[in-house]
């Protein structure tokens, strides 16, 4: 056997010259290509599905933040004018559903004459289907800002300002096409008088900052409307109070004077008179046709209609983002109109609802604590997952520049 020696490094420089000659020189792209809409989208999703060979619970989680990201992508094409999904997500119809079905409609799916009464001081500029709550008397207001002084017109109208989730299974985002977040180990919710031992029902709520006036450039003045974008404000899946009672008295301990039959007599006043259109604000301990207030969590002692329950934790949850200054409140009277207040007992005149989810109802919005028997009826489905979906609207009364 005859061998050589070989100079290797020699050998690799003559090989990479002659290689060299025949080979195609790279063609280096321009950095001001148009970016390619939904490739960061497609990408992550194919890396998740790939994951799902090594770990299912890390893939289905990636999945679902891929959702989330085409949930965004979405609403912001849409709100630029764009009405077809992009093209690098065309054939998952995972991440097509959500860009295109996962948002609330803010055109088609709102009840626009939920805006009225519209009102300058105590003159009403527009009625409205519900009644209205106090105004100023005047419609000018001088308002002071520092050592200054603005003046302004005194407005008053009917602000959508929440979007509220109703779920039996935690992390369903009902109102963002039904997708879930993985919040691991929490506890499902019941519904029915056939779920538990004792007839009951437990519901986690969502709460979704949903700035609509502000996005659509009805009313101009920051002063009179909330900005941003919409946003996840509350999780009832994270919060240990909401699944429990006793816990739940470190917010609300006045609930302990409420629990006896008179209390709780005085609530069918509240019912009528919600059904009304004009709900009790002195009795803040009553929601109406829907029970009673407190304790401030998902439990109700019992569920005769779904939609009746779905309704009484979402005003809870509205009454609980009071009591925990996440929402404040406007004044309609003289010089208070200037600003808003922390108030830690709802104001239930200045609420009202809409459906949204399942069966968007856009004829129509209702007081808290009304009765659903005129309307519920085609809106409660007896098959459906015990999903509800809710826009809240709140009274907004401010100085407009």
């Amino acid at each position: 056997m005859h061998t050589r020696n070989v100079n290797v490094k020699t050998a690799a420089q003559e090989s990479s010259r002659k290689m060299g000659e025949n080979t195609v020189k790279a063609v280096t792209l321009p950095d001001n290509l148009p970016p390619f809409p939904g490739l960061a989208l497609r990408i992550k999703w194919g890396m998740a599905r790939v994951m799902l060979a090594i770990d299912k619970v890390k893939a289905e989680c990636e999945m679902g933040d891929a959702q989330i990201e085409a949930q965004f992508e979405g609403y912001h094409d849409f709100r630029a004018g764009e009405t077809a999904p992009p093209h690098m997500i065309t054939d998952v119809p995972e991440l097509v559903s959500a860009w295109k079905d996962g948002w609330h409609n803010p055109i088609s799916d709102v009840c626009w004459k939920c805006l009225f009464p519209m009102s300058l001081g105590n003159i009403q500029l527009a009625s409205g289907p519900q009644r209205d709550t106090a105004n100023p008397s005047s419609p000018i207001q001088i308002c002071p800002v520092g050592v200054l002084y603005r003046v302004g017109l005194a407005i008053g109208f009917w602000e959508p300002m929440a979007m509220v989730d109703v779920t039996r299974e935690p992390g369903v985002m009902v109102n963002m096409g039904g997708f879930k977040i993985n919040l691991g180990r929490t506890g499902t919710g019941t519904a029915g008088q056939s779920d538990r031992p004792a007839a009951g029902t437990f519901y986690h709520v969502h709460w979704y900052k949903y700035p609509l006036i502000f996005w659509l450039n009805i009313i101009t003045s920051l002063g009179c409307l909330q900005t941003g974008d919409m946003d996840i404000a509350y999780l009832s899946e994270v919060d240990p109070l909401w699944n429990d009672s006793t816990l739940s008295m470190l917010i609300n301990p006045e609930a302990a004077l409420f629990g006896n039959l008179v209390a709780q007599g005085a609530c069918a006043a509240d019912a009528v008179s919600s059904s009304a259109g004009v709900p009790v604000s002195a009795l803040f301990w009553c929601a109406g046709s829907q029970g009673s207030i407190y304790p401030l969590t998902g439990y109700t002692s019992g569920e005769f209609s779904p939609l009746e329950s779905s309704l009484l934790v979402s005003e809870r949850m509205a009454f609980k983002m009071h009591r925990e200054g996440l929402v404040w409140n406007s004044v309609g009277a003289d010089s208070a109109v200037c600003n808003q207040y922390p108030s830690p007992i709802i104001p239930k005149e200045r609420w009202r609802y809409q459906m949204v989810n399942m069966y968007p109802e856009t004829g129509n919005c209702h007081p808290f604590g009304a009765s659903t028997q005129l309307w519920g009826t085609t809106h409660n489905s007896p098959s459906s997952k015990k999903n509800f979906g809710y826009l809240f609207w709140r009274k907004r009364n401010c100085v407009f520049l």
